[in-house]
């Protein structure tokens, strides 16, 4: 699973009560892994409810557009 422009595997979604806030992660082997677990939203509600950040281009969108 990597980004669907820049095949990029490193991504991030933004804290919906505060838009600065973001939760950095990496796709291994089609499991989402936290930079800083602490916090951050589960994988069913980053798969489900957040849109979500490419970390090296311009993409993003919902969680299923990674393939």
């Amino acid at each position: 699973m990597a980004c669907p422009l820049c095949k990029s595997q490193q991504f991030y979604v933004k804290n919906p009560d505060d838009s600065f806030e973001t939760y950095d992660f990496d796709l291994k082997n089609g499991q989402i892994q936290f930079e800083d677990p602490d916090g951050a939203p589960t994988q069913d509600e980053v798969k489900k409810e957040r849109e979500v950040f490419c970390q090296r281009c311009a993409w993003h969108g919902p969680y299923d557009n990674i393939k």
